[in-house]
């Protein structure tokens, strides 16, 4: 299996080594507070710790994952990261019950730093184990071993350290020295984490399952990393707290009074009645109150009307709780300014007893900037921020709730597939400005007929997917007709008017697939039917259209192992002088022996090979094996012919073709004038372009000759401007030329514009006598077709030659 690559963002390292480090420093902090604490207190200080600690630890880890990049898709397994967290919380609650103990045993230490490593290290491996991806992980023994080293001797080295500070508490420079062994602590934990990290090597494994959807891993660490961040320092400052009402009870009234007054956050307290009793000056700014007109007003003055009674029902609740000191809950509501606005906020909600009486302290922030971001993030992730549409993550998102919906109710759900025809030419032609106020337009005449329960979603580029829930055969067919018929009326953008088709593909839930995605896909491939034959409609799916796609497929994968596998071959068919009836050339064309399906005519597989590209390389293959042919035949002493090989427009597009040509010549050795490079009409539409390739091809001495001449885009002036020896009469022509007096009169009318241009005709498909006789009579100079022969392999070819020599 292949070794996945690997990297680090080095910004979410630091981070994890930062938190690491202020876990450390916010456990040394609560190890002396807990040895300090009695009853209750020592309890609630030992599971808090304990919470902080080890979050701290696992988020070291979690977000040191997160930094680790892989070059495949990752996520991980919700539940095996919660689980995870269980031992690095266990680990630092046991730690910190050690530390707490009046006298530390050294046996006791080692014991409780084993359980405390061992906890380390299942917390990172468990977390390793919550990952989601197409690879397993395999482990360097040496490594892992370290790593486990590693986490036995931090926690020793952490009790130690631990157990420092708690002794060295309240002497001079211990603040420093808390801090340098901190330092020491986070280090150590973000060793063992990268070290253990080292360890894993991830091989790309394709049984395993692959991943429906993902999000940005940055964006969740700085999230939890930034949430840590506040825990700890929430936990700092309650130890700081703490500190102050022990050392200066008698002053910390009037401190805590500063604090709360110099908050950001508003911070009112109020009676078990809702009066205001306390109102700092971040509430005087947030709700525009001075603290002289709000003090005594309950707590309804700030709350909208309609949270009223859910507010004051809350309260009570609180007060009717046995121990409402340890109540807190923190919610989003609305708030009402003295303005009458109302505004977004978040208020943490708790309560205490104090002689009897209860109060309740909330802390308010108001979310407004918030609520804002958020809802231009769901912006980004849910719509498309060209036409303002759901995008595929809000279609998936409601196309599963309708599928759940239509399962328990029996409904019909409609899916259309939707493409835009000749938009790339538009597109291409016009600019993408001009494109993108296209799709806008296209999207509103789109929507005009839908409902407010059907969902229109821009996949991308000019595809768009209906959805239509709970409906009908007869309603979708009827709004696919509706949507055509507004397509038929032009576009008109920055004055410029334009006309733009849609081909619609429909399938339906669950006569066509049971969930979303094999409805999307026949939706598809239904639409691609539409496409094929040109009737710019609509189409519902049938199952004979997979056998077709399955058909393309299969055809598709064997071209791609085709020349590989030496499938290919190389028929000619002879180029026949008309006056003296002597072969003059040949025509290269290619032959397909499919070793499953057998010999596939070029008509199926060309138009494929178009398609996917495939023909660049299969063209360069054909040509090669034309040339170096055409060598081999000279060596062995026939008389020096022409070999036509035929050019696909995409191989002309491709601006490496005289470089290509140049290179199959010299490698082969045929002189450039045994070798002509047929050309279809279309290719040479750009004329600018074709112009300047076609000129390095001649200056070669290539021949040039327009293939098929009269069926395609035709224009005179390219006979003038183009340096082309030949026109090809198609067959169309050739094999009609005694049924209609048109293609008769068509034909003759091309030899002479030809002779008058000094250009040679060939014609193409002469299968009769007749034909030939004609041709000859309107001096025609070449011709081929059944009537000389069929194409045939060079070994049969080189017969034809020799026999030719033999009557010479």
């Amino acid at each position: 299996m292949i070794t996945i690559s690997n990297t680090y963002h080095f910004p979410l390292v630091s981070l994890s080594i930062i938190i690491a480090i202020l876990a450390s420093y916010a456990a040394l902090d609560l190890g002396v507070r807990i040895h300090q604490a009695k009853g209750f207190a020592r309890n609630l200080w030992l599971f808090s710790g304990a919470f902080a600690m080890g979050m701290g630890i696992w988020s070291m880890h979690f977000i040191g994952m997160l930094a680790f990049h892989l070059s495949i898709p990752v996520t991980y397994n919700t539940t095996w990261v919660i689980i995870s967290i269980i031992p690095a919380i266990v680990s630092s609650w046991l730690a910190l019950a050690i530390v707490s103990q009046p006298i530390i045993r050294k046996s006791r230490a080692v014991i409780g730093a084993f359980f405390i490593g061992t906890g380390i290290i299942s917390m990172h491996y468990t977390g390793m184990e919550a990952m989601v991806m197409q690879a397993t992980i395999k482990y360097n023994p040496y490594l892992w071993g370290l790593s486990a080293v590693i986490a036995y001797v931090v926690s020793l080295v952490a009790l130690y350290l631990l157990f420092q500070a708690r002794e060295q508490s309240g002497t001079p420079k211990a603040r420093w020295k808390k801090m340098g062994s901190a330092f020491i602590m986070g280090i150590a934990i973000s060793g063992m984490h990268y070290t253990g990290m080292s360890a894993a090597t991830f091989k790309h494994d394709h049984h395993h399952m692959e991943l429906s959807g993902s999000y940005d891993n940055n964006l969740l660490a700085y999230f939890i990393g930034v949430g840590m961040l506040i825990i700890l320092g929430l936990v700092l400052i309650s130890v700081l707290i703490d500190k102050r009402f022990e050392s200066q009870s008698k002053t910390l009234g009037k401190k805590f009074s500063s604090v709360v007054q110099s908050a950001n956050d508003a911070i009112v307290l109020a009676d078990y009645n809702g009066v205001i009793i306390s109102w700092n000056k971040a509430a005087s700014l947030m709700f525009g109150y001075d603290e002289d007109e709000i003090l005594g007003k309950n707590l309804q003055i700030i709350i909208p009307e309609r949270y009223r009674a859910a507010h004051q029902m809350g309260m009570e609740r609180y007060i009717s709780t046995e121990k409402p000191h340890v109540i807190g809950k923190t919610m989003e509501l609305h708030g009402l300014r003295k303005s009458g606005s109302e505004f977004p906020l978040e208020i943490s909600l708790a309560t205490w007893k104090e002689k009897q009486t209860i109060y309740f302290s909330s802390i308010i922030r108001d979310i407004s900037e918030r609520k804002h971001t958020e809802e231009k993030i769901n912006r980004m992730v849910y719509l498309d921020p060209l036409t303002g549409l759901p995008n595929r993550h809000l279609l998936n998102d409601r196309l599963t709730q309708a599928l759940e919906q239509a399962h328990d109710k029996k409904q019909i759900i409609g899916i259309m597939f939707i493409d835009l025809d000749r938009f790339k030419y538009i597109n291409d032609t016009l600019g993408h400005a001009a494109g993108d106020d296209l799709l806008i337009e296209a999207s509103k005449r789109i929507q005009s007929c839908l409902d407010k329960t059907d969902t229109l979603s821009r996949q991308g580029g000019d595809e768009f997917i209906i959805l239509l829930p709970d409906t009908t055969h007869n309603e979708i067919t009827k709004c696919a007709q509706k949507i055509v018929q507004l397509f038929t009326q032009s576009f008109v953008l920055n004055e410029q008017e334009m006309f733009i088709t849609p081909s619609i593909g429909i399938s339906l839930y669950p006569s066509d697939g049971n969930d979303m995605e094999t409805l999307i896909k026949n939706a598809d491939t239904a639409m691609y039917r539409v496409k094929e034959q040109g009737k710019n409609n609509f189409q519902f799916y049938t199952p004979d259209m997979n056998e077709a796609v399955s058909q393309k497929i299969k055809l598709e994968m064997g071209l791609r192992k085709g020349l590989e596998r030496g499938d290919f071959n190389v028929h000619y068919q002879p180029q026949v002088d008309v006056s003296f009836g002597r072969i003059i050339g040949v025509e290269a064309l290619i032959r397909w022996n499919h070793p499953d399906l057998g010999n596939i005519p070029p008509s199926d597989f060309i138009p494929i090979a178009e398609e996917t590209g495939l023909i660049v390389p299969i063209g360069e293959w054909v040509l090669y094996e034309a040339c170096r042919q055409n060598k081999e035949w000279q060596q062995e002493g026939y008389a020096p012919l022409r070999v036509a090989v035929n050019i696909s427009s995409r191989q002309f597009q491709h601006s490496n073709l005289v470089e290509v040509v140049q290179r199959t010549l010299t490698e082969t050795g045929l002189d450039p004038q045994y070798l002509e490079l047929e050309l279809t009409e279309s290719i040479i539409q750009d004329s600018k372009h074709a112009i300047s390739t076609m000129q390095k091809l001649k200056d070669m001495g290539i021949h040039l000759s327009i293939d098929d001449f009269g069926t395609g885009y035709s224009s005179l002036s390219y006979l003038k401007l183009f340096p082309i020896d030949t026109l090809k009469i198609d067959q169309s022509f050739t094999k009609n030329i005694f049924s209609d007096t048109k293609d008769a009169a068509l034909v003759h009318t091309i030899i002479n514009m030809a002779h008058s241009l000094d250009l040679k005709v060939i014609a193409e498909g002469v299968e009769t006598g007749e034909q030939l006789q004609f041709l000859q009579q309107t001096q025609c100079n070449e011709a081929q077709g059944y009537f000389f022969s069929r194409p045939i392999s060079a070994e049969e070819l080189s017969i034809v030659f020799k026999n030719e020599l033999l009557l010479n």
